[in-house]
This record gives structure tokens, C-alpha cells and sequence, in this order.
């Protein structure tokens, strides 16, 4: 039994949930529409304030997308209402980003800039030197583009340097032992 899927979502005040036909949900909220098509099979309601996902049998592809679609749209709801956002962290001697428009021109140690540029969905933010915070409605979205940023230079196991998520633990790597050898 999915105990995630049998939760009610209490849909905050200011948010506005439409089920139309074929289980397309839009979410409307104060920073915005979220719409995504859901598996036909689930029957999604919206009562008493509240939103119910149900499956129409027990078999395990059911209780798969029955939590699925329950957490997708939980996260359409968070996104609408406060937004997700990613931090991400730069290490390394002359590596920085700074902000110049819409563009974000990141200094990763290449003989080039690398300018990575908001879209309509994302927005990106330049506290300090060496972070860049990533912003939007959509937790997919988010997360997918801070993947694509990261991976302009990815952290490194020796000394640590590159784009790294806040939090993100990097396993360092010994360098060479420099033992006698051969001579």
C-alpha cells in the first residue's frame, strides 16, 4: 500500500487547482502556473480544500504511479506557493561568477569564460563570488539546470576544485607517494 499516495494535500490559500480532462493539472499560485499531464488511470479530486490521489486496483504499477503522481503534484504546489531554489558552491584558486544582465560569466580556470544564461523558468543570482543560486517554480526544472552549471566543471577528487553543491561532500583523493622508485 503506497502510504505516500494515500496522503490528502492541503492546498495552501491563493492556490488554485484545476483538473481537466485526461488528468491535466494546472496549479496556479502566487509565483506562477505549473500544468503537467498525469496517468489517466488515477483519479485526482480536489475537495474541502483538500487534493486526493486515488488508484483504481492493487496492482504494482498502480501504487507506483499513485505515489508518484501525489508527490509530483505535492511539489507543483510547494513550487507555486515558495519556489525551489539550488545553491551552488565554487572552489579553486581564480574560479568566480558574476552577474552581468541575465548572463552569469563564470571564471572556471579554462582559457575561455563560460556564460551561462537565465531562461524564462530559471533565474539565477550571484550572492558573492564564488556562489550562484538557482531559482524557479518548477523542482525538475531547478535541478536540471544546476546539473547543466555544474557540470561546466565539475569538483575535482584531489584538491577539491570546481562547481560543487552546497552540501555536496566531496571524497578527496591522496596524491602520488613520492617513494623512492625507480632512478
Amino acid at each position: 500500500m503506497s502510504r505516500i499516495g494515500l496522503k490528502p494535500i492541503s492546498v495552501p490559500a491563493g492556490v488554485e487547482i484545476t483538473v481537466a480532462e485526461g488528468n491535466l493539472v494546472t496549479v496556479k499560485g502566487p509565483k506562477g502556473t505549473l500544468t503537467q499531464k498525469f496517468n489517466p488511470s488515477l483519479a485526482i479530486a480536489v475537495e474541502n480544500g483538500e487534493l486526493k490521489v486515488s488508484r483504481p486496483n492493487d496492482e504494482q504499477q498502480s501504487k507506483a504511479l499513485h505515489g508518484l503522481t501525489r508527490t509530483l503534484v505535492h511539489n507543483m504546489i510547494e513550487g507555486v506557493v515558495n519556489g525551489y531554489s539550488k545553491l551552488l558552491i565554487i572552489e579553486g584558486v581564480g574560479y568566480r561568477a558574476q552577474k552581468q544582465g541575465k548572463d552569469v560569466i563564470l571564471n572556471l580556470g579554462f582559457s575561455h569564460q563560460v556564460i551561462v544564461s537565465e531562461t524564462e523558468d530559471i533565474k539565477l543570482d550571484v550572492p558573492q563570488p564564488n556562489q550562484i543560486v538557482v531559482r524557479g517554480i518548477d523542482k525538475q526544472k531547478v535541478g536540471q539546470f544546476a546539473s547543466e552549471v555544474r557540470a561546466k566543471r565539475p569538483p575535482e577528487p584531489y584538491k577539491g576544485k570546481g562547481i560543487r553543491y552546497d552540501g555536496e561532500v566531496i571524497i578527496r583523493k591522496e596524491g602520488k607517494a613520492g617513494k623512492g622508485g625507480k632512478k
